[in-house]
């Protein structure tokens, strides 16, 4: 039997390309928070307190990914041999979770206000929302270009979006209080932002639940794999084929080829584990070779 592993340094690591972005936006928004919340307590506006909670657990977020995105740049060592790429999808697993927890208190504020409605300054909420919106649309724009390929970065761009439009929210809030004297479009307002944050976080917490528990990630077609892989010259049967996610951005795989001709060499396994990259983004590959004794019996072949 001869296995081979392929591996390289991988370029879309969120720890170098992502951390200036993290420091910006961890410092804008801890700014607004304390200025936000002081103006809702000045104020007594609820609304503009909890906004600020929320921006709160955003900067926690952040912090939260920016410590994954360091940790998964780490070296691997004799403990952790893959290093520290899996945090990241712990991070994924409790910025999805903080977005819950703020969600939840936001919308407990907003069923108490809907019966009980309090009069609200309407031109604070504008100015400081609107402070808000700017501050949180700049820091989103910053993570805009790596959501696609990173959970995480995702993660906080789903953050700082949602933030801004909790403020837009309230700034529209705001000017219809001013215009109507209406204190329940506060309440209500917040509501339909709750909905739509509560879907984004959804997502999040779905796909990251799913990186935990090692799923195939969605990019990737299990059956299309096997299929490359029993199609190879040689090849008769593929068994104990394993594909997971190492971190939010990287994938492995092993796999059993049963090839009864024998090991066709380490330029053949080059060619597989190159092609494992670059047609499916399985940048880490570990390949065994078998003749057939064992694989004529094994329960996975296909």
């Amino acid at each position: 039997m001869t296995g081979h592993h392929h591996s390289h340094d991988h370029t879309r690591r969120p720890a170098p390309d992502f951390g200036n972005a993290f420091a910006v936006g961890i410092l804008l928004n801890s700014a607004f928070v304390l200025i936000e919340a002081a103006f809702g307590l000045l104020s007594g506006s609820m609304a503009l307190l909890a906004d600020a909670g929320h921006n709160l657990s955003d900067v926690l977020g952040l912090l939260i990914a920016w410590g994954a995105a360091v940790m998964a740049a780490r070296p691997a060592n004799t403990r952790f041999t893959y290093g520290y790429k899996a945090s990241s999808m712990l991070a994924a697993l409790a910025n999805a979770g903080l977005l819950l927890i703020a969600t939840g208190a936001i919308l407990f504020e907003t069923i108490d206000r809907l019966f009980d409605p309090q009069p609200v300054p309407g031109l604070i909420m504008i100015v400081v929302a609107g402070v808000g919106i700017v501050i949180n649309t700049i820091t989103a724009l910053l993570f805009a270009r790596g959501r696609k390929s990173d959970i995480n970065v995702r993660g906080a761009f789903l953050h700082m979006a949602a933030d801004a439009l909790v403020s837009l929210g309230v700034v529209i809030a705001g000017a219809l209080i001013l215009w109507t004297g209406m204190w329940w479009i506060d309440p209500v307002t917040s509501l339909v932002i709750v909905v739509v944050i509560g879907a984004g976080t959804w997502g999040l917490l779905r796909d990251s639940v799913k990186m935990a528990l090692l799923a195939v990630p969605d990019s990737i077609h299990e059956g299309e794999v096997r299929a490359y892989l029993a199609g190879l010259p040689g090849v008769s049967a593929v068994h104990d084929l394993h594909i997971w996610p190492m971190s939010t951005t990287e994938t492995a795989l092993t796999a059993h080829l049963v090839m009864p001709g024998g090991h066709q060499g380490d330029a053949f396994l080059h060619e597989v584990t190159h092609e494992l990259e670059h047609r499916f983004g399985i940048g880490h590959a570990t390949v065994q070779i078998e003749t057939g004794a064992h694989g004529d019996h094994c329960g996975d072949c296909a």
